[in-house]
């Protein structure tokens, strides 16, 4: 009981700060480079644990924290040239010739765990820039939020439906606990709010409608999907790594990769289904 209500309280003040920091384009930017720091760090952390492997951790975080920052200033509009993301390159290259001179027994783990942070981790936060600034010099929280929301209802879809009538695992080998009822449950549901979304949009603020009813549909099944995916990597990765959570920085949910791991193919997901059906 007493663990139930630290996950619950943590659970509140976690989606409270999300929520609230979309209200401001710069909190959001503060909150998530923070976020991509911490998760980076964290995943660094965990490889360096395995054997012939030693990841630079400050290294890594400062890239990637830097990657979403400069990725903000040129979606917002704020830094006007291309230029800015030359200190990330440079950066990267280092982290690949660094391995010349450190003389170590499998360099190329060391390489790959490198450059998988960069990719899994700071690339996916650093997209949603992307939605946050669908212009230059214009913020709107509404296509970013919503993608949370929809990982958060798909979450809460697919744990009701697969207590309840789960039969069928959906990926024992990764995830047990995962039924096809839950996710198609957690998918319904998603799709529900993702009309429902459409609605409001159109009868309150209809200069955010940028998407009608079917592209909202569209957008929260490519959520669940991408997001089920996102989950069930991590839980790889921690089933590769031989532990139970990623870390313990939130009481009673775990560590940052936890938290985040539906987001992390998500986000990509959502921003490459954007741009095809602009595209249509």
């Amino acid at each position: 009981m007493k663990n139930f209500i630290v996950r619950a309280i943590t659970g509140v003040f976690f989606v409270a700060a999300i929520v609230v920091s979309f209200l401001n384009p710069l909190a959001m930017v503060f909150l998530f480079a923070l976020v991509t720091g911490m998760t980076i760090w964290e995943f660094c952390g965990l490889v360096n644990e395995r054997p012939y492997v030693q990841v630079n951790q400050f290294i890594s975080t400062v890239a990637g924290v830097y990657l979403f920052l400069a990725m903000a200033g040129h979606c917002s509009g704020f830094v006007n040239t291309d230029t800015v993301f030359i200190p990330y390159l440079i950066t990267i290259i280092y982290l690949l010739i660094a391995e010349l001179y450190l003389k170590a027994k499998d360099p190329i783990n060391n390489w790959a765990y490198t450059m998988l942070p960069q990719l899994y981790i700071a690339l996916p936060f650093s997209m949603l820039n992307v939605l946050a600034f669908p212009q230059a010099g214009s913020y709107s929280f509404v296509l970013p939020l919503s993608v949370f929301v929809f990982l958060w209802m798909n979450d809460t879809g697919a744990y009701l439906c697969g207590s309840l009538l789960g039969r069928h695992k959906l990926f024992p080998r990764v995830s047990p606990g995962k039924s096809w009822e839950g996710s198609i449950g957690g998918g319904l549901l998603v799709v529900g709010i993702a009309i429902l979304v459409w609605y409001l949009l159109n009868t309150y603020v209809p200069e955010q409608a940028n998407l009608n009813m079917w592209q909202w549909a569209g957008l929260g099944l490519t959520v669940v999907v991408f997001g089920t995916w996102g989950d069930l990597v991590e839980s790889l990765l921690k089933r590769t790594l031989g532990i139970k959570d990623s870390g313990n920085i939130l009481p009673g949910h775990g560590g940052m990769l936890d938290r985040f791991d539906s987001s992390l193919l998500a986000i990509p997901a959502a921003v490459v289904y954007l741009f095809t059906i602009s595209l249509m």
